[in-house]
């Protein structure tokens, strides 16, 4: 039997029309043919029509009260070859549903099928199988080496938080083996810190060996909006064999729809929750949470929002605490530590994305340009980085150490200007004597190649022995 309107169509393969009355001697064998009529019935199929097109926005009419917000469409573009295109419907107008793709809306045509999924939204069903995997943001294996290995949960990719009053407090220090971070911003087990930088001046070679050099048992990285030509460099020279090994990546590329960039974000942190359900600490780190914002723009503004600060729209300062408070401490022994870069554009630390970023993460990470240039790297600013752990999470003994170090730095950066100038006179101030003496010694500290690795014990001592201490 078939029905519509002509915009959409709800269709059924069998009927089956009950009896007034199943009574009497023979009533089980009516109910019997009743049941094997019942399991002949093939699923209803339920779809709407395209109506229109206007840039990537599609309007779908039909039985739209079968469409939900979050839902999965396929448009059919050939039935013959069962060529579809997969959408997610992001709002409704009238009696239209709003959709925008996953992928090319190549060859679709007003008219057009678009089947509803009776899943709804969307989930990954994660095994540990997975480590050692590159996947797109659809959760399909892209790295030729044959299908992913099914788990048996399924687990949602708009997930919510773990309530807060059920969550254990972030665990002991947690070893990255990059000594800037472990000494003067150390992380704990389930903090969530921010990594601020222009373009170019390291975050990707950074992550790389954060997810190397960690002491937790996973590594879950997200390269949301990254540069295509630059995915298989950070695959085999960043990160290489032994960091892939314990790693799961999620790759969206820029020239990717904004649906696969922002869902990109999502399965990353799906997969971190799985890792952390089973009992593990998971290091998952996002880059960029800019390019998800984006993508959340692209989203919002398609779908009809109002732009607010410098075009976002008000559901991107919605998402980006639902997304970012998903990492952190779980209910039981796993916690995911999350570590985000955010791309600060024109080297702007205060505008819209990296403010509210800023606001909602333990601590930020800044990496700056100048110091990028005069050749060390990390080039992190150690003096306008925060750690929000500290000083709980410095050993108690170095604690005096890192806070010598931190003067040093701040006395250098005070008068830096003067000095490289030579306005300076040596004997005027003993601090600034000791800092201008201490600093060749202070920046080959702060820097490290990416070959190398450093843990916690060992920076504090080696820290220890520049500036005085235990």
């Amino acid at each position: 039997m078939e029905c519509g309107n002509g915009s959409g169509t709800v269709r059924e393969t069998a009927s089956y029309q009950q009896d007034d009355a199943v009574t009497g001697p023979d009533a089980p064998g009516r109910l019997s043919a009743a049941q094997g009529a019942l399991a002949a019935v093939e699923d209803v199929e339920v779809f709407g029509r395209v109506a229109a097109v206007r840039g990537l926005l599609i309007e779908v009419a039909g039985p739209v009260a079968a469409m939900r917000l979050g839902g999965r469409l396929d448009i059919v573009v050939n039935e013959a070859a069962g060529a579809a295109v997969p959408c997610e419907i992001i709002g409704f107008s009238g009696p239209h549903a709003l959709a925008m793709p996953f992928g090319s809306l190549q060859g679709v045509r007003r008219g057009c099928p678009a089947r509803v999924r009776a899943e709804g939204a969307g989930a990954i069903r994660p095994s540990r199988a997975w480590l050692g995997r590159v996947i797109d943001a659809l959760g399909r294996p892209i790295d030729g080496r044959g299908p992913l290995p099914q788990g048996p949960v399924p687990y949602g990719l708009q997930a919510d938080p773990p309530p807060a009053h059920a969550r254990r407090r972030v665990g002991p220090p947690l070893d990255l083996g990059v000594r800037c971070i472990n000494t003067f911003l150390t992380m704990c087990a389930g903090q969530r810190m921010g990594i601020f930088a222009g373009s170019g001046v390291g975050k990707s070679v950074l992550l790389s060996m954060l997810a190397r050099y960690t002491a937790a048992d996973v590594a879950v990285i997200g390269l949301v909006g990254e540069r295509g030509r630059e995915v298989q460099e950070f695959l085999q020279d960043d990160l290489g064999e032994e960091g892939l090994a314990r790693s799961v990546v999620v790759v969206a590329t820029s020239d990717e729809p904004a649906l696969m960039r922002r869902n990109a974000a999502y399965v990353t942190f799906a997969l971190a929750e799985h890792f952390r359900d089973e009992g593990a600490q998971v290091l998952c780190m996002v880059d960029s949470i800019t390019r998800f914002a984006m993508a959340q723009r692209d989203i919002g503004l398609a779908a009809g929002e109002p732009p607010t600060a410098k075009g976002y729209t008000p559901t991107v300062f919605s998402e980006l605490p639902r997304l970012l408070e998903r990492a952190g401490p779980g209910t039981g022994e796993g916690a995911i530590t999350g570590l985000f870069t955010v791309l600060v554009e024109g080297d702007d630390h205060n505008e819209p994305v990296a403010d509210a970023v800023r606001g909602i993460l333990d601590g930020h990470i800044v990496m700056e340009r100048a110091i990028a240039e005069r050749g060390r790297y990390p080039a992190i600013n150690v003096l306008r980085s925060v750690s929000r752990t500290m000083p709980r999470a410095c050993d108690p003994d170095y604690l005096d150490v890192v806070r010598r170090a931190r003067r040093v730095l701040s006395t250098y950066a005070d008068m830096e200007e003067l000095i490289r100038l030579g306005a300076y006179r040596p004997g005027s101030s003993p601090e600034v004597d000791e800092a201008i003496g201490l600093m060749p010694d202070l920046e080959a500290f702060l820097g490290q190649g990416k070959e190398e690795a450093t843990s916690i014990r060992e920076g504090y001592e080696r820290l220890a022995a520049i500036v005085g201490g235990p």
